[in-house]
């Protein structure tokens, strides 16, 4: 008699946090979570500017990044029938399927592919998507970085890499807009209303962010408002500085995500702040809360909106 594993999830999802080591750890969590040693071939989809390289490191301590390190060389990829003695010792391996697009034709990354699944060996892709037409199979795991962080195990019906990838190209705007718009107000609060960083800390909501307080803070909410508008319509560039600062116009501000930015305030849209604080009784703080779209009533149900207006692969399971 054969057995089988019957699979019941379809997919989990993540809020994707702001910060290179927050995306390091919750690699880290999925993996405990989700990843299986049966597992071979891992598709990781997302744009540019999404996280995955940090997230993948944390899913995968010590593995070596084909865009860093170039470990996969394109030589190695046009000699597919040599038997890689040099590569023998090797578990995982890592492409980055847009970086090596630049040296190789993609039926050959996919050839490639196919004899390192041949050996047994495990293989993470970037950009699994623009591979998969090629590859004649789905992912064992497939993992979307965008507003959020989805996990699916596709089966014979799905999903395809596509299908996530269009869920979290569209989301990826929402988390670089919020992450800007959230920087902007701490440095109001700090500079306007003498509130330290040391007073609070961050959260995540669909679409927008948290500060938590431990105490009930008095601060003016719709002022706060219109200070932070005031700053977004001066249409100020915002770059990368260092791995811990970003710039602001003219101004060096600490940030733990540098890279998770719009490049202009102009493209924040639609900014608000929920004029009241929402007391969190699990955690006893008070949540001051930034929203970058329209929808800012039911504000108790926010993360379940997406579920209402996306179609997105939901958790299911048998009975």
């Amino acid at each position: 008699m054969r057995s089988f594993i019957q699979q019941y999830m379809v997919s989990a999802q993540y809020f994707a946090p702001r910060g290179k080591e927050r995306l390091m750890f919750l690699g880290e969590q999925i993996a405990h979570k989700h990843l299986s040693y049966t597992d071979r071939l891992i598709g990781i989809i997302g744009d540019a500017g999404a996280g995955k390289s940090s997230f993948i490191k944390g899913m995968f301590p010590g593995l070596q990044l084909s865009n860093d390190d170039d470990i996969v060389r394109p030589d190695k990829i046009m000699q597919i029938r040599d038997p890689f003695p040099d590569l023998e010792q090797a578990t995982a391996f890592h492409i980055d399927v847009r970086f090596q697009m630049a040296f190789t034709q993609l039926h050959e990354i996919a050839d490639y592919v196919h004899s390192l699944l041949e050996r047994k060996r495990r293989i993470v892709i970037e950009h699994f998507n623009l591979l998969f037409p090629l590859m004649g199979r789905n992912a064992d795991l497939m993992i979307g970085i965008g507003e959020e962080i989805i996990v699916v195990r596709p089966s014979v019906f799905g999903p395809s890499p596509d299908s996530i990838y269009r869920i979290v190209h569209e989301s990826l705007k929402y988390r670089k807009m919020a992450h800007s718009a959230e920087d902007i107000t701490m440095q109001i609060l700090t500079e306007s209303f003498h509130v330290g960083e040391e007073e609070y800390f961050s959260s995540d909501i669909r679409n927008g962010f948290v500060l938590k307080f431990p105490r009930k803070p008095a601060i003016d909410l719709p002022h706060l408002e219109e200070k932070i508008k005031e700053e977004i319509d001066k249409e100020l560039d915002i770059a990368y500085l260092d791995d811990k600062h970003i710039v602001i116009g003219d101004k060096v501000i600490p940030c733990d995500g540098p890279r998770f930015h719009v490049r202009n305030t102009r493209e924040i849209v639609e900014f608000s702040i929920y004029k009241e604080l929402i007391h969190d009784p699990k955690s006893n703080t008070y949540c001051l809360i930034g929203l970058v779209d329209s929808h800012t009533d039911d504000i108790e149900n926010r993360n379940t909106y997406h579920f209402l207006t996306r179609d997105y692969p939901t958790t299911t399971y048998d009975v």
